[in-house]
């Protein structure tokens, strides 16, 4: 089956009026005066199940293993009780048209029953969009996804992101980057069209890049380069935008855990993945089986985890550890976890607070650095595996000879990883003031 051009009923004739499309609502600024977007599909039900082996694939974007990282190692701790494993596939230069053509062999050996795309940035040639453009990358996406369909695998189709405010410095032709984004939002437009056919998953990973470029350079200024210094390969906190796009489209619940203490009682219990030790007089013992999402660093830099996090609601979304106080008697009260301690009024308290969000550093902060560590190594031995392994002098000498010795080699590194996920036993002290 390939797409018709006369079903891309926006992107491939972009010159139709905006009042003829059911386009998004976008604010009054100049930065957005030159897209018309169409409404993302929201995700309806939990894309992950139990077992999930997820493959995450895309071009030297996904490459750079940060939001790929970044998606494994929230599903090893803030989802454990799923078991899912998953690959990374980057690979640099390619096209949905590229990944095709290796899909195959790279991929679909190895039975992903879930798998994520991030293609486009490559596809629209760097140059101003063009009906043929749009029409060559939805025939090769929508080939992309009938292949993971064909073979059983649930697919989330990726969008690609923005680019930076400058033009990369390879453009074969003169192009702005307001060019640039419009070609790469006629894309996204694209996947929409495809998924809404082909009833998939659809992660909208270029407007939150979009939105949040356009913010961080209002509020830091054109040094902030959500995008990358090369307008491309975005920093950890373009990363941390593109991995929140694609677990809010796989629709992760976001609920890490909630701590309950009853001053007047003398009580405390936990929610799912974590065990009350003790409690005496304030001083709540937890023995956590699962982790929050721990990042640390300046709000004002690209290159900062914690900066990323601030510009999407990670935090409220995905990265939810409630602390919930009932029957207070002062007003306010301090509360210390770990090495921090902050101020709350009793209100505050009686609703709930995110400690994932108020503690960047907290008692998770090492273990969590750990499994990440883990995680990092495993990641990069799979673009070698791929790469080099399977494309290079061994597979090409006998392929299931390197798969089978390339895997073994793997499955000490994801062992690496469980051996590093080990539980935290933290206390959290409530203090009146």
């Amino acid at each position: 089956m390939k797409i018709s051009p006369a079903c891309l009923l926006l992107t491939v004739f972009a010159g139709v009026s905006a009042a003829a499309q059911p386009f998004m609502a976008l604010p009054a600024d100049s930065n957005f005066a030159a897209l018309r977007l169409l409404p993302a599909p929201a995700a309806h039900y939990p894309v992950l199940r139990t077992g999930d082996r997820l493959a995450i694939c895309g071009d030297s974007i996904t490459e750079q293993k940060m939001y790929s990282r970044i998606m494994e190692t929230y599903i090893t701790v803030a989802l454990p009780e799923l078991g899912v494993s998953v690959r990374q596939f980057g690979w640099g230069g390619e096209t949905a048209e590229g990944f095709l053509k290796r899909m195959t062999n790279d991929v679909l050996r190895f039975d992903p029953t879930v798998a994520t795309t991030c293609y486009g940035m490559n596809d629209h040639q760097y140059r101003p969009y063009e009906p043929r453009i749009g029409e060559w990358y939805a025939s090769n996406m929508l080939d992309v996804v009938l292949a993971f369909k064909s073979v059983g695998t649930r697919v989330v189709l990726g969008s690609p992101g923005c680019m930076g405010m400058k033009p990369a410095a390879w453009h074969r032709v003169p192009v702005t980057a307001s060019q640039d984004n419009f070609g790469l939002s006629m894309l996204r437009n694209i996947d929409i069209e495809i998924a809404a056919g082909e009833r998939t998953g659809f992660a909208d990973v270029f407007w939150p890049m979009y939105k949040a470029e356009v913010e961080a350079n209002a509020r830091f200024g054109t040094n902030f380069a959500l995008a990358g210094r090369d307008s491309v390969h975005p920093g950890w906190a373009g990363h941390v935008v593109m991995a929140y796009s694609f677990l809010k489209a796989l629709d992760t619940p976001g609920d890490i855990g909630t701590f309950t203490v009853d001053l007047g009682a003398n009580k405390a219990k936990a929610s799912e993945g974590h065990k009350i030790v003790s409690c005496t007089n304030g001083a709540v013992t937890i023995e956590s089986h699962r982790y929050p999402f721990c990042a640390d660093g300046p709000a004002d830099s690209s290159d900062s985890l914690r900066a990323g996090m601030a510009l999407v609601p990670f935090n409220r979304d995905l990265n939810r550890l409630m602390l919930v106080v009932k029957h207070t008697k002062a007003k306010n009260y301090k509360v210390t976890w770990g090495a921090t301690s902050r101020d709350y009024t009793a209100a505050a308290l009686a609703k709930g607070v995110n400690l994932a969000d108020d503690f960047a550093a907290n008692p998770f902060s090492a273990a969590f650095a750990a499994v990440d560590d883990a995680v990092a190594k495993k990641q990069a031995f799979e673009t070698k595996q791929i790469k080099q392994q399977f494309h290079g002098d061994a597979g090409k000498a006998d392929m299931e000879k390197t798969v089978a010795d390339t895997e073994a080699e793997r499955a000490t590194l994801v062992a690496a990883i469980k051996a590093a996920f080990v539980p935290v036993t933290h206390t959290i002290t409530i203090t009146p003031e």
